[in-house]
Parts: C-alpha cells; sequence; structure tokens
C-alpha cells in the first residue's frame, strides 16, 4: 500500500477531531481567548466617572476641575469629572467617608490647608490623580506667568520633548512581552497536548496487540509517517482557530493599530510551528513505542515534557542576546523569532535562516525517531530505552 500513510493520517485526524474531550478543551480556550479580549475591550472603551468635592469659596480648585475636564474631553482620556459642592472641609471628608465623592480637591486658599491636595478615603485614582495634577500646575504656572508679566507660551516656548522610536517599530515592549507569553502558551499547548494524544494512540494499539496486525498491511514507516502527519495537520488547526480568534479578537481593541505586524507574526509562528511540530510528534511516537504500558508514559514522555517546559518558560521571558540566540535554537525559535519579528530587531533574513536550521533539525530528528520506533514498537514485556531500540533496528536491518 503505497499511500498507507494517508490511510493512517486520515484516522488520527478523524480520531481527534470526533474526541470529546479535545473539542471541550479546544472549547474553553477558545472561550477564555474571546473572553480576555472582550474584557480588555472593555476596559478599553469604558469611561470612568470621578465626583470630586470642592469646598464653597475655593474657586482655584472649582476653575482647576473645569480644566481637567476640558482637557480629559479633548485628550479622549475617557474620564468624566463632576464637582461636587460641599460648604466645609468636615462636610468635604464627610463626603469621602460616605462616597459622596470619589476626592476632594483643595487648594492654597482653602482653610485648614497647605497648598493643593488631592484627597480620598483611600489612595486616589492614579489616572485622575495625573490629569489633576496636569491642569494645577498648568493653572499655578499660569498665574505665576501673569504676576512676571509673561504668558504661559513664552515659559514653555521650546521644551516640549517627543519621542522617536529609531527602528520604525510601533509595537510597545509591554505588548512584546505579552506576544511572547502567548505564542509560548499556544506551542506549549499545541506541542504537549497533541504529542500526548500521538504517544496515548502509539501505546493503545501496541499494548493491544493490535499493531501487529497494523504492521502486516502498513510498513511501519508509513504507520510512523501517517501518525504525524494525521496529529500535525490537527495541532496546525488548533493553532490558526486560536490565532483567528485572538487577531478577530483584537482588532475591536487599541491594538487593531499594530493588527498587521501582529498578523506577520501570527504568520510566522504558524510557519515555525508547522515545521517543529513535526519532530515533536515524531519523538512523541517513539516515546509511546518505547513504552509497553500506559503506565510507562509518565517516564518515557517526562524527558519531552522537560524540554517543552524549559522552552516555555525561557522564551516568553528572554531579552535582549538571550532571545536572539534563542531565536536560532530549536524548538526555542519557534517562539523567539516570530516574537523577534513583531519586536522589530529581527532583519529580513534572519526568519529564513532560523527556520533553514529548524528544517534541518526536524529531519534529523525525524531519521533518528523513525529508527527508534521501528526497533522498540514490536518490543514488549517492559519499557525499552533508545539505545536498545536503535540497536534493534540497527539488527532488523543488518538481518533484512
Amino acid at each position: 500500500m503505497s499511500n498507507a500513510w494517508m490511510v493512517v493520517a486520515t484516522r488520527e485526524i478523524v480520531v481527534r477531531a470526533l474526541n470529546k474531550g479535545f473539542l471541550i478543551g479546544l472549547a474553553v480556550t477558545v472561550a477564555m481567548i474571546g473572553g480576555l479580549i472582550g474584557f480588555t475591550a472593555y476596559l478599553d472603551g469604558r469611561t470612568q466617572s470621578f465626583d470630586v468635592a470642592v469646598v464653597l469659596g475655593d474657586e482655584s480648585a472649582e476653575t482647576a476641575l473645569g480644566s481637567a475636564a476640558a482637557e480629559a474631553a479633548s485628550d479622549d482620556r475617557k474620564i468624566e469629572l463632576s464637582v461636587v459642592r460641599v460648604e466645609s472641609v468636615a462636610a468635604a471628608e464627610a463626603a469621602l467617608d460616605d462616597e459622596t465623592a470619589d476626592a476632594w480637591l483643595s487648594s492654597a486658599a482653602t482653610p485648614g490647608t497647605d497648598g493643593w491636595t488631592l484627597s480620598g478615603w483611600r489612595e486616589p485614582d492614579t489616572e485622575l490623580t495625573q490629569l489633576i495634577e496636569t491642569t494645577v500646575r498648568d493653572q499655578v504656572l499660569a498665574g505665576h506667568a501673569a504676576d512676571a508679566g509673561t504668558t504661559m507660551d513664552a515659559l514653555t516656548a521650546g521644551s516640549e520633548v517627543e519621542t522617536e522610536r529609531l527602528d520604525g517599530n510601533p509595537v510597545d515592549p509591554q505588548i512584546v512581552f505579552v506576544a511572547g507569553f502567548v505564542l509560548a502558551f499556544l506551542f506549549f499547548m499545541g506541542a504537549v497536548g497533541s504529542g500526548a494524544m500521538i504517544a496515548g494512540s502509539v501505546i493503545e494499539e501496541k499494548q493491544s496487540r493490535l499493531v501487529e496486525i497494523i504492521a502486516t498491511a502498513v510498513p511501519l514507516r508509513q504507520l510512523l509517517a501517517g501518525k504525524i502527519i494525521g496529529s500535525s495537520v490537527i495541532a496546525l488547526g488548533q493553532n490558526l482557530l486560536l490565532a483567528a480568534v485572538g487577531l478577530i479578537g483584537a482588532s475591536f481593541t487599541d491594538l487593531s493599530a499594530i493588527l498587521p505586524a501582529m498578523t506577520t507574526t501570527m504568520l510566522w509562528f504558524v510557519v515555525f510551528f508547522t515545521v517543529g511540530f513535526v519532530a515533536v510528534a515524531a519523538l512523541y511516537a517513539v516515546a509511546g513505542s518505547l513504552a509497553s504500558r500506559t503506565e510507562d508514559l509518565q517516564y518515557t514522555t517526562s524527558p519531552l515534557m522537560m524540554l517543552l517546559m524549559g522552552v516555555y518558560v525561557v522564551t516568553f521571558s528572554a531579552d535582549g542576546m538571550l532571545e536572539r540566540v534563542l531565536s536560532y535554537i530549536p524548538p526555542a525559535s519557534i517562539v523567539s523569532m516570530p516574537v523577534r519579528v513583531l519586536n522589530g530587531d529581527a532583519l529580513w533574513w534572519e526568519p529564513l535562516v532560523s527556520l533553514l536550521i529548524l528544517v534541518v533539525t526536524t529531519l534529523g530528528a525525524v531519521l533518528l525517531a523513525e529508527r527508534a520506533y521501528r526497533g522498540a514498537l514490536m518490543q514488549t514485556g517492559g519499557r525499552v530505552t533508545w539505545k536498545t531500540a536503535l540497536a534493534a533496528e540497527r539488527g532488523t536491518t543488518l538481518g533484512a
């Protein structure tokens, strides 16, 4: 059967696609991503309202609040200010206590106070504090300028500072960090989830002796190829779905401005993951063949789990030179290179070189795994080591 691998691959895809546990897990993940993006969009779009108390007669504070409200509206800060006028300092404190007011602004003209103060029953909101501080500073400077016979424009002429990023990349470092975490998570979940399914499928067929029947009709090399291809299709489809949900959701948030950069990064990740997962799938298939019982999988898959966990932890937290080095070392490059593309510090040829290294590494891993798989699959009676599996395959080949 020259196309036996297609039959095996189709079976792997159908079995996995109809698995309730897989479908429920995928649905939960999609719901979590959608919920997180929805919550982020809600936070980005909501307008915060603050009731700020002023004591009657404190015209400076009331003027400052009016200016702050106008500035918030013009800058689209999504902050609304309402003035709560109270008769005395005691009334202002009572308003904070009973939450009639969120904060109380007093100027130097308020009896019993010393200078400008923004008071709260607890720590005043950070955004409100920044807005009030800016407004009060401008108002006080304008007063000093008038006393000196000049203007604010004259005093602040030439003091503007503009920011510039020389690499031209508009992506904020915090967004890059979050993207690194998300890609590392997608890689880890896709690799471990689909890899465990491959190992489980292999040990199930081996423990039930079904593989002995299959081997009479399907060459072991094609059996392995079918399992790798089928599982890779499922893993790729899963990540494409999650990436699409994430990108569509991001278009409804403030991240829509950098959506082209994020789309490019996700495409690179999909390409790298597609190539790299082939190696992961092959090694998980070997892990399944090395076991003789389902209980043995804990031991045979542990090295792979530790490797993938290490990649997950290191890649999303890597920065600087470490990230640059990891972007060329498989399997860490599956995450690190797309993150560098998003960060804008990767030259056009670097992803191509990194991908070539990953392809070569994957080919080597598949060839090695294929030998170990054929040597271990028919052995029963206990866990098989890599050395024993490779020696058995070599003996079979020489005997043939």
